[in-house]
C-alpha cells in the first residue's frame, strides 16, 4: 500500500506541535499532562484504483473540525494515513490511532514468505509516519479471527505479534504500539505491548462493567483503551444509539480505562472497496448531518472520568513518615495536584530525625509529631484525628495520580465495601536497575478473590470507611512495621465486611533499589508473617505459610514449576463468544521450590552427601542435591525471561545484566523472608517439643442433652472450643470421614468425627471419637531414615547409621509429640460439647 502525498489545498498554519504520546501505568500521558482518550473511528472509505483509501482533502478537514468542535482528541484509522491527514489531524488537535493492515483473516504463518512480506510492509508503514507529533500510537493487528488463532496456534501467534512490535519500535522507537484484541481471543498473552485495546460490543450497562474489571486484570499495569464501541443505530434506533453511548462512555472511564473510540465517525463505510449499506454505525449520517448520537457523546466526553456534578463523600488522607526526607515532598506535592474537592491531609511523623517534619511544615497539612511508636500507632494517630467519611492511608515513599481519590471515592459510592485498594506502580523513567526491583518478588501487591473483590490490599494504597475501621479499633500496635495491613484486611472480613479493587485507583511507590535495602525490606516482611501467624495460626498451613483465597497480582511472582500448560477454553468448534485462558492451579510439589524453606532442603540434601565421605552410597544423593539446586534457578531464569522493563536496555548486554539482576533477586529474596521468619520462631517446627506419649491413643466422650440440637450446633460448638484452646482447625471434606482436625504440627494431628444419636422426645447422645493421625511425610521420613539407618549398618558404616538412626528418631519423636499436642486439646475443648446440653 502506497502512501499519498497530496496535501489539502492552502497551507495550514503554523500551530504548536502535539507533545508525544507516552503511556505510565494505567495511564496515557502527553508531556506531562494526563491524556483521557476521546476517539472515533475513521473510515475505511472507499478505495481508489491504486488501493488506497480515497481521502477527500476538504472533507477530511471539515470532518476533523467538527469533531474537534464536538470535544474528540483522537481519531482511529484502519489503514495508514497519508502524511497531510495526520497534518490536518495535528491542526485540529486530534492524535491518530494508525492501523497497520494486513491480511489477518489468513493462515499467515502457514507460509513463511508472506510472514517475512507482513513483517517487512509493517515495518515500512512505521517508517513513513515514525516521528509525525499526531501520532497516538500504532496497532499492529486488529481482531485475527479465533478460528486462524485457534488453527495456527495461540503461542504462534503471539510470537508473531512481537516480531511486528519490534519491526514497529525499530522504525518509531518513541511510539506506543498495541494490538486491537476482542472478547473471542482475550486468551492471547501480550505483555510486551504499550497498552491494552480491545474492541467490545455490550449492549447492557452491568455485563459491559463486569467485562471491564476483568479487562482491567487482563491488562495489569497497562493503560485499557476501548478501541471500538457503539450500536448500531439501523436496527436499534437513533434514539437508543445515543442512549447506549452515553452510558457506555461513562461505564468505562469510571471502570478506569484511559480511553474510548466510539464507532464510527459516519455512516459512510466500506469493506474491501464495497459500500456496507445495512448498518448504520455512525455518529454522522453519510451526508454528515450530526445524529442524536454525537450530542450525547459530545455530553459523555465534556465529563472524563467522571461526571462533574457528583456528591463526593470526604476522605482523610493519612501518610505517615518515618525518616522520610528522601521521598515526602514529592509525596506532598503529588497531593496537592490531586484533583478532588473534600480532602484533608494528615500527615503523621513518627519520631523522625531527619529533616521530615520540617519539610511536612512547609505544606498545607494537619502535621502530627509523636514519639517513634512504629507504623500502627501512626496509622491509628492518623485515625483518630480524621474527620473524613474515608480513610486512605499513601505511604510516605509514594505520590497519587491525580485521580486517585475519584476512582477511591467512586468505588465507595457504588458498593458497600468495608475497604477499597488500588494498585501501586513503580513511578516511570527510574532507569533499568529500578525496573530490576520493580520486576523482583516479594512487593506490596493485591490479593483478588474475583475482578472486583479483594481478599487483601497493600499498605501503601488502601481506603477504609471510617466507622468499619474503627469498629474493629483500627492497627495492631504490636505490628510495628509490617503486616498491619494484612492483618486489617483479616479482622474486616472476619466481621463480614469486604473488600474492593478499584484498578485505576494508582500510586506511585518507590521500590527499593539497593540490593542491601532490599534484603532488609524482605527480613522485615519474614518477621511480619511469623508475627501474624501467631496472632492468626488458622490463616497458615501446617508448614507456615499463609493460605489465600485468592489470586495473587503482581509483576515480581517468581513461576512455580509446572508440567502443565494452560488451557483455553475455545468451546465445541472453536464457538464461545469469550474465550478465555484457564491456568493451572499450582500444586504442592510445583510449589515447594518457592517456600523460603526449600533451602533447607538443599542444606539437608548437602549434608547428606556430605555423609558421604562416612557411607559412600550416600553420594548417589548427589542427582537429588542438585535437582535441587535446579528448581529454584529454573524458576528465577524463567522469570528473568518474563520480566517487563519500563525502560528498554539500550544495549544487548545491558538487556542480559538487567535480566541477570531480576533472576539474582528472585534467589536472594527467599533465602532473606526465611531469615526473618526463623529469626521470629515461624518454623516447620514451630511448636515447642513436649514429650506426652500416653496421650497418643485413641479417645471416645459422650455427652448426654435433655434437649434436641443440630449436628452442625454440636460441631461449631466443638470448633471454637479447640479455637478457644489455641487448636488450629480444618472441617472435613465432602469425601472425609473425620468431621475436625486439629493440628499439631506439620509431622502429626488429631482427626475427629461426632455422631448424635436420637433418643427420643428431643434427647440426645453425642458421641466423639478421636484419633491422633501421623501425616504420609512424617511417616516417608521415617521410614526412609530407618532404611539408611540399617542399610549403613549392613555395610559396616556405623557412624552413619547412628546418625540416620538419630534422626528416623528424632523425626518419630517430633510427629508423636504433635499428634499428643493434637489430642490434649482435644480432650480439653471436650467440654465445649456438654455447653450445648445445657442449652
Amino acid at each position: 500500500m502506497s502512501v499519498l502525498q497530496v496535501r489539502p489545498g492552502p497551507a495550514l498554519p503554523a500551530i504548536a506541535p502535539l507533545a508525544r504520546t507516552t503511556a505510565h501505568g494505567k495511564f496515557l500521558f502527553a508531556g506531562n499532562e494526563k491524556l483521557y482518550v476521546r476517539g472515533t473511528t475513521y473510515g475505511t472509505f472507499r478505495l481508489d484504483e491504486l488501493g488506497n483509501e480515497r481521502h477527500h482533502p476538504g472533507r477530511v478537514d471539515r470532518d476533523f473540525e467538527l469533531m474537534a468542535a464536538n470535544g474528540f482528541n483522537a481519531v482511529r484509522t484502519y489503514t495508514v494515513p497519508p502524511l497531510w491527514l495526520l497534518d490536518a489531524a495535528e491542526h485540529h488537535g486530534l492524535r491518530v490511532m494508525v492501523g497497520l493492515p494486513w491480511e489477518q483473516h489468513v493462515a499467515f504463518l502457514d507460509d513463511h514468505s508472506r510472514a517475512k512480506e507482513i513483517e517487512r510492509r509493517v515495518r515500512e508503514y512505521a517508517a513513513k509516519c515514525a516521528g509525525h507529533p499526531s501520532i497516538l500510537c500504532y496497532a499492529v493487528g486488529n481482531e485475527i479471527p479465533s478460528s486462524v488463532v485457534r488453527w495456527l496456534g495461540a503461542q504462534r501467534v503471539e510470537h508473531f505479534i512481537e516480531r511486528l512490535y519490534g519491526a514497529v519500535k525499530t522504525e518509531d522507537p518513541g511510539a506506543l504500539v498495541t494490538y486491537v484484541n476482542y472478547p473471542t481471543t482475550e486468551y492471547l498473552q501480550l505483555p510486551f505491548l504499550d497498552l491494552v485495546a480491545f474492541n467490545v460490543y455490550l449492549e447492557r450497562k452491568q455485563q459491559l462493567g463486569a467485562y471491564l474489571s476483568r479487562l482491567q486484570n487482563i491488562a495489569g499495569d497497562r493503560p485499557l483503551v476501548m478501541a471500538e464501541v457503539g450500536l448500531d443505530s439501523r436496527r436499534n434506533g437513533e434514539r437508543s444509539q445515543a442512549e447506549s453511548l452515553s452510558w457506555q462512555l461513562r461505564t468505562i472511564f469510571e471502570s478506569g480505562c484511559a480511553g474510548a473510540f466510539t464507532f464510527a465517525w459516519t455512516d459512510e463505510w466500506f469493506r474491501g472497496g464495497h459500500p456496507i449499506a445495512d448498518w448504520d454505525f455512525g455518529l454522522t449520517r453519510r451526508g454528515r448531518s450530526p445524529k442524536p448520537a454525537l450530542a450525547a457523546v459530545r455530553e459523555g466526553f465534556a465529563e472524563v472520568p467522571f461526571r462533574a456534578h457528583m456528591k463526593w463523600p470526604r476522605i482523610s488522607v493519612i501518610v505517615c513518615a518515618y525518616n522520610a526526607q528522601a521521598t515526602i515532598r514529592e509525596c506532598l506535592d503529588g497531593l496537592a495536584r490531586v484533583d478532588y474537592p473534600n480532602f484533608e491531609v494528615i500527615v503523621v511523623n513518627d519520631g523522625s530525625t531527619d529533616g521530615t517534619r520540617a519539610i511536612a511544615a512547609e505544606y498545607a497539612v494537619r502535621l502530627i509529631n509523636t514519639p517513634n511508636r512504629g507504623l500502627s500507632n501512626a496509622r491509628n494517630t492518623g485515625l483518630e484525628a480524621a474527620t473524613g467519611e474515608i480513610v486512605a492511608y499513601l505511604d510516605s515513599d509514594a505520590y497519587p495520580d491525580q485521580d486517585w481519590l475519584k476512582y477511591l471515592g467512586h468505588a465507595f459510592l457504588d458498593s458497600t465495601h468495608s475497604g477499597v485498594g488500588g494498585p501501586n506502580i513503580a513511578p516511570p523513567n527510574l532507569g533499568t536497575v529500578a525496573d530490576c526491583f520493580d520486576n523482583a518478588p516479594g512487593g506490596p501487591t493485591h490479593v483478588l478473590l474475583s475482578d472486583r473483590e479483594a481478599e487483601h490490599i497493600p499498605g501503601c494504597n488502601m481506603a477504609f470507611r471510617r466507622e468499619a475501621l474503627a469498629a474493629i479499633g483500627g492497627f495492631d500496635p504490636s505490628l510495628r512495621v509490617a503486616g498491619d495491613d494484612v492483618d486489617v484486611c483479616w479482622r474486616l472480613s472476619e466481621r463480614g465486611g469486604t473488600l474492593g479493587f478499584a484498578p485505576a485507583a494508582v500510586v506511585w511507590h518507590h521500590r527499593r533499589t539497593t540490593l542491601r535495602s532490599y534484603l532488609k525490606q524482605q527480613r522485615g516482611y519474614g518477621r511480619a508473617e511469623a508475627l501474624l501467624e501467631k496472632k492468626w495460626p488458622e490463616k497458615y498451613n501446617a508448614a507456615g505459610h499463609a493460605t489465600w483465597g485468592g489470586r495473587i497480582y503482581a509483576r515480581g511472582i517468581t513461576p512455580a514449576l509446572s508440567f502443565w500448560r494452560s488451557r483455553i477454553y475455545q468451546g465445541p468448534w472453536g464457538s464461545a463468544p469469550y474465550q478465555s485462558l484457564e491456568r493451572p492451579e499450582p500444586t504442592l510439589f510445583s510449589s515447594l521450590p518457592l517456600m523460603p524453606e526449600w533451602y533447607l532442603v538443599i542444606a539437608a540434601l548437602a549434608a547428606l552427601c556430605a555423609l558421604g565421605v562416612l557411607w559412600p552410597p550416600l553420594l548417589l544423593a548427589l542427582p537429588l542435591l542438585a535437582a535441587a539446586v535446579l528448581a529454584p534457578v529454573v524458576q528465577a531464569a524463567k522469570a528473568a525471561r518474563q520480566a517487563v522493563f519500563e525502560t528498554r536496555p539500550r544495549t544487548k548486554l545491558q538487556a542480559i545484566r538487567s535480566r541477570a539482576l531480576v533472576g539474582f533477586l528472585h534467589l536472594a529474596q527467599p533465602f532473606a523472608r526465611l531469615a526473618g521468619r526463623m529469626e521470629y520462631g515461624l518454623t516447620a517446627w514451630r511448636s515447642p517439643l513436649t514429650p506426652r506419649i500416653w496421650l497418643v491413643k485413641p479417645r471416645s466422650d459422650t455427652v448426654w442433652s435433655e434437649s434436641w440440637h443440630a449436628p452442625d450446633t454440636w460441631l461449631t460448638t466443638l470448633e471454637k472450643a479447640l479455637r478457644a484452646n489455641d487448636g488450629v482447625t480444618l472441617r472435613g471434606g465432602a469425601y472425609d470421614r473425620w468431621d475436625l482436625e486439629v493440628r499439631g504440627g506439620m509431622l502429626g494431628c488429631a482427626r475427629s468425627l461426632l455422631l448424635v444419636e436420637e433418643h427420643g422426645a428431643g434427647r440426645q447422645l453425642a458421641r466423639l471419637r478421636s484419633r491422633p493421625h501421623f501425616s504420609t511425610a512424617s511417616i516417608i521420613a521415617v521410614a526412609a531414615l530407618f532404611a539408611l539407618a540399617a542399610a549403613a549398618g549392613f555395610t559396616g558404616a556405623w557412624a552413619a547409621c547412628g546418625i540416620f538412626a538419630a534422626l528416623a528418631a528424632g523425626v518419630a519423636v517430633r510427629a508423636t509429640d504433635e499428634c499428643a499436642t493434637a489430642m490434649e486439646r482435644v480432650a480439653r475443648a471436650t467440654g465445649g460439647l456438654r455447653e450445648v446440653s445445657h442449652r
